[in-house]
């Protein structure tokens, strides 16, 4: 039932390049007043995008098309590279005229860049916090502590240590009745939520097994020609999912969607995982990854959730979860996060033998998540996904650590760990050191099972 990787499907990171320090303490944290307002008298919801590559971008395309729900504009932006923002802003201008109200005043470089855009937004307003992982709990944390609602993109952070920062946070958002969205938005499918009730009545019996996997071609580091390997801008720019410590690595930029579903259709997080990996023979990839990953999750009532990860050239894709019920078989997502779902007659995954299919999403997944974030910011309803993203990446971390280490990786474990690759996030500066190092053939470090260690 999977869909083959090779299909025209133009996801909401794509289109519109198509179209054109350590927090201040809980005192300071929980200093400033509610965001139970929306903001302002002209009724306008304000977004300061922060990090302007192309899932900030999709982000604030799905923002801007809320229909029906109040006005909504681009009101600022803030990126370490000056070029960049002003490329994004072009390009959100020709699809969004009226709504991209961005002055050269309100656009901020550099590593303290963020402070200064979410300084400006009102109660009610929107921090977007769309960067690569690494600084990600930096951000959110900020933005909590001035009082302004948050949608932030996942990953939430590349380690343990940076994803209990922005749980220690969610005391301070919950207190403020901030309203806090999370880039897992398959969890924001009608479809998807009519499976989920079906699965909560009982109709496909138990749970014992889920398989849910994600392969397609292969994506190495190449030998960098005009970037210092060992540099810390350059990178930022070359190690999105490549370096660990940038963007948590390619399985968990990917895969944490459905690692995600997985522990929604249980309703419960895992107790362990275990997990394998291993590069192709004769690599010449020079980042950090894996190229295969098989992680086995039980949950507490014994149950299993088995998660593939690879990237391999001329083989075969797939990008699907599937549910194998006592009474029944399901699918619940595909290609692209469609949503992709149908009841079985049985265990065989096969059209000729679907016996249920919801009725079809009208909107992107993406696009619901932000129709119900505004909503609930108009509304002043309770909107808060924080916890539930995090141990779900926390799952990912799991798994990661699973493979990468050959151990058996516990949920006491990662909840307990404070492990990070770069310990000095909040001093960061243009001339800041990196924090892993290439060796003289320009290959970076990958996990060796049994010399690794990230928990």
């Amino acid at each position: 039932m999977s869909e083959p990787d090779n299909k025209s499907n133009i996801n909401r990171r794509q289109f519109l390049k198509k179209g054109g320090s350590i927090a201040a303490g809980a005192a300071v944290l929980g200093s400033f007043s509610s965001g139970s307002i929306y903001a302002g008298e002209d009724n306008t919801i304000r977004l300061a995008l922060i990090g302007c590559g192309g899932r900030g971008n999709g982000a604030v395309g799905d923002a801007l098309s809320v229909v029906g729900k109040g006005p909504v504009k681009l009101y600022a932006m803030a990126d370490l590279i000056k070029t960049k923002m002003d490329s994004s802003q072009r390009a959100l201008l020709k699809k969004f005229p009226d709504q991209v109200d961005v002055t050269e005043d309100r656009k901020f470089v550099g590593f303290r860049g963020y402070r200064q855009a979410i300084d400006i937004l009102r109660p009610g307003d929107v921090a977007m916090c769309t960067t690569r992982a690494y600084i990600r709990p930096l951000h959110v944390e900020y933005a909590i502590s001035k009082g302004v609602n948050v949608f932030m993109e996942k990953p939430f952070a590349s380690d343990p240590g940076g994803l209990q920062r922005i749980l220690r946070a969610d005391t301070v958002a919950k207190s403020k009745n901030l309203k806090v969205a999370a880039g897992l938005q398959c969890r924001h499918s009608p479809a998807r939520q009519a499976l989920i009730e079906k699965i909560r009545n009982g109709e496909m019996g138990e749970i014992p097994l889920i398989r849910a996997n994600r392969m397609a071609g292969s994506r190495w580091l190449a030998p960098l020609k005009d970037q210092d390997p060992n540099s810390l801008m350059d990178q930022l720019q070359f190690g999105k999912i490549h370096l660990l410590w940038v963007g948590s690595g390619h399985m968990v930029d990917n895969l944490i969607h459905q690692i995600d579903e997985c522990c929604w259709i249980k309703d419960a997080w895992p107790v362990s995982a275990v997990g394998m990996g291993g590069r192709e023979p004769h690599s010449t990839d020079l980042g950090q990854n894996l190229d295969l990953y098989s992680m086995e999750y039980t949950y507490p009532d014994g149950t299993k959730a088995f998660c593939g990860f690879r990237r391999a050239s001329k083989t075969r894709s797939e990008f699907a979860t599937f549910i194998h019920g006592t009474k029944c078989a399901a699918q619940f997502s595909g290609r692209t996060h469609a949503a992709t779902v149908h009841m079985f007659k049985d265990q065989r995954i096969e059209k000729s033998n679907i016996s249920w299919t919801p009725t079809k999403d009208a909107h992107s997944p993406w696009q619901y998540e932000w129709n119900e974030l505004i909503e609930s910011i108009r509304k002043d309803r309770p909107h808060n996904e924080i916890r539930r993203a995090i141990y779900s990446d926390l799952t990912s971390l799991m798994g990661r650590a699973a493979a990468h280490t050959g151990q058996e990786i516990t949920w006491d474990q990662i909840m307990a760990s404070n492990f990070q690759f770069c310990d000095y996030l909040d001093d960061l500066h243009f001339d800041s050191p990196a924090p892993v190092k290439a060796d003289a053939n320009g290959q970076f470090p990958f996990p060796i099972p049994g010399k690794w260690t990230e928990v």
